[in-house]
């Protein structure tokens, strides 16, 4: 590993093949100042994020790549949508989309490593893909970044060049939760019992479920990600204290990641272990909580498109719906509001006409209550949707299609 300034690094990029594919770190740990040389220096290139967020490199040269697509991506036309479980997106790097560069976002360096900290994920793959094929490892080392266990922690060998900056990370903004999240999460909240391990994403309704449970005793965390509502059960003393919390990626506040660094009590995981379903059943009492934009009677959910086009993707949702129902004592919630206020429509329909995302759930729950699904004939299934799940004033006409299918 060699650490250089940013002006050797112009010189090593205006050198790369081609139309380079570039891996950079997604979600909320974008390696800002890496892009910005990039997209300076590099006249045509594919870059590949995942959940990538405004402020990325946006001009003609530039296309996107991306198998969970975020803001800084959505609707854009020089996008390329990549359907793939976030679990797979790791088998994409080795034989579909090998990356000539990868530019991570890294803590400053500890004796001969530095740490991934708040983003994992696919990028340990990511690494390996580039390697194999003589692909280069950048790294752009932050003062700012905390300095995480687990897969986070990437030895100097497997980095090429590191340019060391001091750069504010992406704080979670402070919101409140609307009465109808707040309502869906206490109903969600109600039915977890100690001793669960949870995974929960980012939002209203998780941050709502997390509020309910306080005071619970034993709780454990296996999630893709997490934020603030975590630290609240730490410090109510709710979790296990034996059993290492482990996540991929973090997004909160900035006293999350001081809560973080350094702490043994969380690890770190990439992609291939955090959201293998087979990992994700021995867990005790697995509970995953996803959300959806609408979801029909016979409980297929989407949570991925918008009018047919793509708005974000599988992301790890499936993966964690598969290994919760497998799980001793697991439980899948589908959440969702069960009225669109800008649309004035219901989010619950006879049968989706745009794509499935997920299927096969515990429960739906909504602000209305919750419908048990799985363990059901259709039939009930559809009943209890309607009765406990839909708004009162679309369940009328969801009785009247449900005839229509022979569910009622």
């Amino acid at each position: 590993m060699r650490v250089i300034t940013p002006q050797q690094l112009r010189s090593i990029l205006e050198n790369l093949p081609e139309n380079p594919r570039i891996v950079a770190s997604g979600n909320f740990a974008t390696p800002k100042t890496l892009l910005a040389l990039a997209d300076e220096v590099i006249p045509k290139f594919r870059l590949h994020m995942l959940n990538a967020q405004p402020g990325i490199p946006d001009r003609e040269g530039v296309t996107y790549e991306s198998a969970f697509v975020g803001s800084g991506m959505r609707r854009h036309p020089r996008l390329n949508y990549i359907p793939s479980r976030l679990s797979l997106v790791p088998i994409l790097y080795r034989d579909h989309y090998r990356p000539d560069v990868v530019m991570l976002h890294t803590s400053a360096q500890r004796f001969d490593t530095v740490s991934l900290g708040t983003e994992v994920n696919i990028l340990p793959a990511a690494i390996e893909a580039a390697k194999s094929r003589d692909g280069i490892v950048i790294a752009q080392a932050n003062v700012r970044m905390p300095y995480t266990y687990g897969d986070a922690q990437i030895y100097e060998n497997e980095i090429d060049y590191l340019v060391e900056v001091d750069e504010p990370l992406a704080i979670k903004p402070t919101t409140t939760g609307t009465d109808t999240a707040q309502e869906i999460g206490a109903r969600i909240s109600h039915l977890i019992h100690d001793n669960s391990t949870l995974q929960l994403g980012i939002g209203a309704v998780p941050d709502a479920v997390l509020a309910g449970l306080r005071d619970r005793k034993g709780l454990r965390i296996w999630t893709e990600m997490f934020s603030d509502g975590v630290l609240d059960l730490f410090k109510a003393g709710a979790l296990d204290d034996d059993v290492l919390l482990t996540a991929s990626f973090v997004f909160g506040s900035q006293e999350l990641y001081e809560w973080l660094n350094l702490n043994r009590k969380v690890r770190m995981m990439r992609t291939e272990r955090t959201n293998d379903p087979s990992q994700i059943a021995r867990q005790a009492k697995m509970t995953s909580i996803n959300a959806a934009l609408e979801l029909d009677l016979f409980d297929q959910a989407n949570a991925s498109h918008v009018r047919g086009e793509i708005y974000s993707g599988f992301g790890g949702s499936t993966d964690f719906i598969v290994g919760s129902l497998h799980s001793r004592g697991g439980q899948s919630f589908m959440a969702l509001p069960s009225w669109h206020a800008k649309t004035n429509r219901s989010t619950i329909v006879p049968r989706l006409t745009s794509n499935v995302t997920s299927f096969q759930h515990s429960f739906v729950a909504t602000e209305n209550g919750i419908a048990n699904c799985f363990g059901h004939s259709q039939n009930q299934q559809a009943v209890n949707i309607i009765e406990n799940a839909a708004h009162p004033d679309a369940r009328d006409y969801l009785r009247e299609q449900a005839r229509t299918f022979g569910l009622i």
